[in-house]
């Protein structure tokens, strides 16, 4: 079932909230909503902005966190298995250091745990350089036709590409403005350690973004954390290799599905 803000399938009690990139909404999430949605209740949730939603501005990691939390409590979900993507994947690293009580097990997808150099020059420029071709009059739908192919890897799937293009293209240009600038605020080396849940990471090989080794390093810090390594993907996994990527968050949902079956009952 869909509803504004959010896409859902409800196929069983144990609730799966997808925390999309900068260049999608939850539509990036439909393969695995189809998917694992035959057994779960899948919920890919529209960051403000997206999907027709009202924009955040400023968009800060602060500000997304209470939207979510609002979000999950207005839905009745005490505790979800969350999963992030990109920034998505930073969100979600932000709200269980805010609020660990409310997530089951984590799923960190082509992400880091902070964004470009402590002094933050690197940041200054990304930014500049992101805005810069809007400024000089550019649209959305030309960035994405420009971008998306370098985010792809060598075994992407052949839709992949057209879909995420498509998917990109209907980012308003406000809302791309604002998770630039919120992307590079992004530091959470301090609480990555905390993280105290059962962990996954998803890392494509050939992703420049969210490189496969600052991953691992990632997966070092957090207790008891898997890293899988997807060969041949980019940056976007969930469009690039739909079906591998829903195997291996269908095989992590069953591996910690035991030791938290106790807990489905409060879970809605």
């Amino acid at each position: 079932m869909s509803r504004p803000g959010h896409i859902r399938k409800t196929g069983g009690p144990r609730a799966l909230l997808l925390l999309h990139g900068i260049g999608a909404g939850a539509e990036m999430f439909a393969p695995l909503i189809d998917a694992l949605g035959r057994d779960h209740d899948v919920i890919g949730w529209n960051l403000p902005g997206y999907g027709g939603t009202e924009l955040l501005a400023p968009m800060t990691f602060p500000g997304l966190s209470a939207a979510l939390l609002a979000f999950l409590d207005g839905l009745g979900l005490e505790k979800v298995d969350l999963l992030g993507h990109s920034i998505g994947g930073m969100l979600a690293q932000d709200f269980i250091a805010r609020h660990p009580e409310r997530v089951r097990t984590l799923v960190l997808s082509a992400t880091t745990a902070a964004f470009g150099s402590r002094d933050g020059e690197f940041q200054k420029r990304f930014v500049a350089e992101r805005l810069a071709p809007l400024d000089a009059g550019r649209t959305v739908p030309e960035l994405a036709r420009e971008f998306v192919p370098d985010l792809v890897g060598s075994a992407t799937a052949p839709n992949a590409v057209p879909a995420a293009i498509a998917a990109m293209s209907e980012v308003p240009e406000a809302t791309y403005r604002e998770a630039i600038r919120c992307l590079a605020t992004f530091d959470a080396r301090e609480t990555l350690g905390q993280i105290a849940v059962p962990t996954l990471l998803v890392a494509g090989e050939e992703d420049r973004n969210a490189p496969a080794p600052t991953m691992r390093r990632m997966a070092e810090k957090i207790a008891g954390a898997r890293l899988v390594e997807l060969a041949g993907i980019g940056h976007l996994a969930p469009l690039e290799c739909a079906d591998a990527y829903t195997a291996e968050i269908r095989a992590f949902l069953q591996e910690t599905g035991d030791a938290n079956a106790s807990e489905r009952g409060a879970d809605r």
